[in-house]
């Protein structure tokens, strides 16, 4: 029954960090568009800032992020002037009654940025934008990347949770995605990000990796869980040659099949699940007493850019290169390519190229298939309440596909759409069914599993 649920629904289906997706954005939506939604930003409404870092010291064959290779810090340094020449444009729109309750450093590989300049930046950031009480300041780190002094000037920016990429241990693994990585660097920078008072701790691990088996990936479980982070995001490797060229440095033939990809997810769940950690929609674990675990136990869990999230700020503020920015009234995504981007920061200060405007649609929508997400399902008193002109169309919807469904993955019980325990591990798959965008778009996406 598995393997046939496998082969029905694991296709290729957006990961859906956003509804509508990235793939659905259009030229139509500009600065004057992005300027005028900052400027209706007020009082009341918390922002979520996230700065991208587009470089790194070397390129990991496996990333699909917006980056690129640099050994020099000049093209970093030239990067920050503009980033920051941004920053206060924005800031500048954006209402002071309007608190900045949370920060993300992203990249790439934010820990190149020198100490300095890291504590300059969140200056910058502090004098464009009013913040909040206990802001949550989290940054990306790179092992390869980090000293005392960096180490020091993260703690002197507030950071309060630690994201590290781990991947995989194995030697071979690690060689053949071109991230070379040891458990003892990566135990070295958890002790000393927590001497520094950071109270959280993030790691990464991919499963479906070159020459991975299940018992390499126990491996790296094991080790991983030996560091005791908060927070653990269990992924699975997105191969797409077709947008990301140096994913051609990964031998396909190496590759796992389906079916081992599923066993690895479902492996590396058990032995999390074991060891203490809270299951968190498709692909994360938090210890009992994390905020995420907390916020997903009370309905509270969100899904943005950046996963998985107790963030409950109205709008995401995306700065830099390539970023998108989620605001009440729709998407916006920046110049990518980053000379352009540091010619229109360098400008006007703006560098938005694309985006979306919510229609009521693509809102019950993004409601419905962040439900599944988060939660296997949604309720349809919640859709009629919230969408009273449009809800009904998604409930009708959701009763026919229950209705058509011979494998039991869904199932409608009191009014509320749910997965089953069977239909949990493809929700991707399940909440494909709800966008309306997908049949006609252009966008390529990875498999649900």
């Amino acid at each position: 029954m598995q393997n046939s649920l496998l082969a029905k629904y694991s296709g290729a289906v957006p990961r859906y960090t956003s509804y509508p997706t990235a793939p659905h954005f259009y030229e139509g939506i500009d600065c004057g568009k992005y300027a005028q939604w900052l400027g209706e930003l007020g009082a009341g409404q918390d922002i979520s800032l996230y700065l991208h870092i587009p470089y790194c010291d070397r390129l990991c064959w496996f990333c699909a992020c917006h980056t690129k290779h640099t050994l020099k810090y000049e093209p970093i340094a030239a990067y920050l002037k503009s980033l920051k020449r941004e920053i206060a444009r924005v800031g500048g729109l954006v209402s002071r009654d309007a608190k900045v309750s949370a920060v993300h450093f992203g990249g790439g590989s934010p820990t190149m940025v020198a100490p300095e300049d890291m504590v300059d930046l969140m200056k910058a950031l502090r004098d464009a934008f009013a913040f909040g009480d206990n802001v949550e300041i989290s940054v990306e780190m790179d092992p390869n990347d980090l000293d005392a002094p960096r180490y020091d000037a993260l703690a002197a920016i507030g950071m309060t949770r630690a994201s590290l990429g781990v991947q995989d241990f194995n030697p071979k693994v690690q060689k053949t995605i071109n991230r070379i990585q040891t458990f003892e660097q990566t135990k070295s920078v958890v002790d000393a990000v927590r001497a520094r008072g950071v109270h959280s701790v993030n790691c990464d691990i991919l499963y479906g990796l070159p020459y991975q088996t299940l018992e390499t990936l126990e491996t790296t479980v094991r080790d991983i869980i030996s560091l005791s982070p908060d927070r653990i995001a269990l992924f699975g490797y997105a191969h797409v040659p077709w947008m990301k060229k140096h994913q051609t440095m990964i031998p396909e033939d190496a590759l796992p099949g389906i079916e081992e990809r599923f066993q690895q997810m479902t492996r590396a769940a058990d032995m999390l699940v074991e060891a203490g950690y809270e299951p968190i929609g498709i692909d994360h674990f938090a210890r009992p007493d994390d905020r995420l675990a907390i916020a997903a136990r009370h309905g509270k869990l969100r899904r943005n850019f950046q996963g998985y999230t107790d963030d409950a700020a109205e709008a995401l503020i995306g700065l830099g290169a390539s970023s998108i920015g989620q605001l009440p009234q729709g998407y916006v995504q920046n110049m990518p390519a980053t000379g352009e981007y540091e010619r229109l920061a360098d400008a006007d200060g703006l560098t938005v190229v694309r985006g979306i405007e919510l229609s009521e649609d693509d809102r019950l929508r993004a409601h419905v298939i962040e439900q599944i997400m988060c939660r296997f399902g949604f309720s349809f008193n919640g859709v009629r309440s919230l969408y009273p002109q449009v809800g009904e169309v998604v409930i009708a919807e959701a009763r026919e596909f229950c209705a058509r469904n011979s494998d039991g993955i869904c199932e409608i019980v009191n009014d509320d759409f749910r997965l089953t325990e069977a239909g949990k591990p493809f929700a991707r798959s399940v909440a494909a069914v709800f966008d309306s965008y997908l049949a006609n778009g252009k966008g390529r996406h990875s498999v649900a599993v």
